[in-house]
This record gives structure tokens, sequence and C-alpha cells, in this order.
């Protein structure tokens, strides 16, 4: 016998039910940390998936995508130009790609060098207004991942606030996998309290970009405003 064909309509269903699902969660855990409302925001991490499927995403309310392959992205930022999508890179930056990333994104998450900031910021075409943009902090140290030092932070905060096409809003870091949840919230504390100590020094952060679909409960209750959830949503990738 055959196996069963699924239909588009049956991948859809179940597509919405897991968004509604997140979205769900998201608001429990708003509620259960006393963070005020609508204050997290989702980046449905898009990665891989195809343009429908984001699509499909799209029509039950998301605007907030998340990529990581530059090419793959810019493809599909083209197809889906006809819907008001807010795009999000979130991989590692090559400074040859600084140009498209600057042309087609509205949010950048993941810098953490002066060089990457500038070109992003020269390559900004001023007919869409400044790039909002993260710096990613490697909080562990970890040989295997870009990110700032802690004690590096600063400077280069300081520095991106010069550049004229870019807005400096936040923090964003990717700790090591814990499945305990005080040892997730310990690690999300530590960047919040970058940011904050950032605050004190008079510079403008509100935004935290922290927490995926294992450890989004510690990220809200230490202050994420952007959670990054793909797997979640989407299902497993094929």
């Amino acid at each position: 016998m055959k196996p069963a064909v699924r239909t588009n309509i049956d991948c859809h269903t179940d597509l919405a039910a897991r968004y509604n699902q997140v979205c769900s969660a998201i608001g429990a855990a708003g509620k259960r940390f006393s963070r005020p409302e609508d204050s997290v925001t989702l980046v449905a991490v898009s990665k891989t998936r195809s343009a429908d499927e984001v699509r499909a995403v799209a029509s039950l309310g998301q605007r907030d995508f998340g990529e990581n392959q530059v090419q793959e992205a810019v493809d599909k930022i083209r197809l889906l130009a006809d819907i008001a999508l807010s795009w999000h890179f979130i991989g590692t930056i090559q400074s040859n790609k600084c140009r498209d990333i600057a042309a087609n994104f509205d949010w950048v998450h993941s810098v953490d060098r002066f060089k990457i900031a500038r070109r992003l910021s020269e390559m900004r075409p001023q007919s869409r207004g400044p790039l909002n943009l993260f710096l990613q902090v490697n909080l562990q140290e970890e040989q295997t991942k870009s990110g700032v030092t802690a004690d590096n932070l600063e400077d280069l905060a300081n520095n991106v606030l010069t550049l004229p096409y870019i807005r400096l809003c936040g923090l964003m870091a990717i700790p090591k996998p814990a499945t305990d949840f005080e040892t997730q919230r310990r690690v999300f504390r530590r960047l919040f309290e970058l940011q904050d100590h950032l605050r004190s020094k008079g510079l403008p952060l509100d935004c935290l970009s922290m927490g995926m679909t294992d450890d989004m409960d510690a990220a809200i209750a230490e202050g994420a405003t952007h959670v990054r959830i793909g797997t979640a949503i989407f299902g497993p990738r094929q």
C-alpha cells in the first residue's frame, strides 16, 4: 500500500497549530515573569524553509522572519515583496556579503566587529533608513562561536554609535545548550547585566535578542525582547 500523500492544506494546518502554540507559550511566559504585554517579539527563523512556508506563517499574522544564508534570504525576500515583512539577519557575517545584507534586511543580530558594522553603514541605502543592529556577545568565550567578549563590548558599542546609518538597538547571545532552567537564566542574566551597564553609561540600548526553542522561557524571564524560534514553528528540517 502506498503511503498517504499529505496535502498543502494538511501541512499548513500543522504549521498553524505549531505557530499558535509558540505564540501562546510566549504569552504565558510573559505573564509568568511579569513582562509587559507585547514586549517580546517572535522572530520566526525561516532559514532553509521555502517562500511558500514563510507566506503561510505570514498569513497567520507573523511579520518578523530570521535568515542566516544571504543568497537564500534575498531570493525569498524578492518572492515575498508583496507582503510587508521585517527581515532579520541572524547568521555569521562575511565582509563580501555586507552589501546584500545592508540592502535587504531590517535588522542584523550578529555584529561582533567594528569593520562589519562600518561596512553595513557605508552600504546601507539611505532611502531605507538606519539599519537596526544587535551586537553579538560571546558570553562564555567559546572558541567555536562568534561574538565580542564582555571585556571589549563597551568599546565596540561606543564605536558603532558613531556610524551614521546604523541604529544600535541592543545585544544578542547564543549560549551553550543547557537543560536546567536556572542555569539558562544565569547566562541570560549576564547579557541583561551587560546591557544594563551600557545603559548606565548613556548608551540607548533597549533590546535583547536571546532565547530559542529550548531556552525561550529563561530568556523571557531575564528580559528578552526578541526570541528566535524555528523548529517549533516550522517543524523538523527535511
